[in-house]
């Protein structure tokens, strides 16, 4: 089949943002005299939004506490709004691929579960203006992913059907989004969990480099 869109998960997927996010949370829980984790330990702790990253490397009493979990949080965001891009960069290979695909007219966009202002700030200072057709982030109106109502809105702007449109994503989470909103799923390898994961959430697909894609699927 020859796929009319591409939609494309944020961190993890078309950059590398784990150490600005681990370093954002620790500071956070620094703040409060609370333990930090390894960076590695982050790789589980995103994916499904800021508030449930906070409420995961918190203290477990206290990520039992909803009022000291949006404290914490807001705290987080000032942190994390600091080190936007001090360490994020996009992944080798990435802009070769967005740039193929517009080259060929194949629409772009990005859904995310990374809070929407964090999200149009990265994506400004890292990609061409106007690369994407729509970026979603977390928002108060919209469900997070998994929930497919994001891409799907995506979708519609482009004017193509959910079926014409590669989903990419490397996580769990992207592959159950993708499969819920009726897309070809693709699993890229480089990300923040492992391939075995992707697979066993429904992944189509695995991408181990960016440019591999052409080879797969057919824009």
């Amino acid at each position: 089949m020859q796929y009319k869109a591409a939609i494309f998960d944020l961190d993890g997927t078309l950059i590398d943002s784990l150490a600005d996010l681990a370093d954002s949370a620790n500071e956070m829980l620094t703040s409060y005299g609370y333990p930090t984790h390894d960076i590695d330990k982050y790789r589980y702790f995103v994916g499904n939004g800021s508030r449930k990253l906070i409420e995961r490397c918190l203290p477990a009493d206290k990520a039992a506490d909803s009022a000291f979990v949006d404290e914490a949080l807001a705290k987080y965001k000032e942190c994390y709004d600091r080190n936007l891009t001090h360490k994020t960069a996009c992944y080798d290979g990435i802009m070769d691929m967005l740039q193929t695909l517009q080259a060929r007219n194949i629409p772009l966009g990005i859904c995310t579960n990374k809070h929407q202002s964090a999200a149009d700030i990265i994506v400004a200072k890292l990609f061409p203006k106007d690369m994407f057709v729509s970026v979603i982030g977390d928002c108060k109106d919209l469900p997070r992913k998994p929930d497919p109502k994001k891409v799907l809105l995506i979708a519609a702007k482009m004017g193509v059907k959910p079926e014409e449109v590669a989903y990419f994503g490397d996580t769990s989470v992207d592959m159950d989004t993708g499969n819920n909103a009726g897309m070809l799923s693709v699993g890229v390898t480089w990300g923040f969990r492992p391939k075995e994961e992707l697979v066993e959430h429904g992944a189509k697909l695995l991408l181990d480099n960016p440019l591999d894609l052409f080879a797969k699927v057919e824009f």
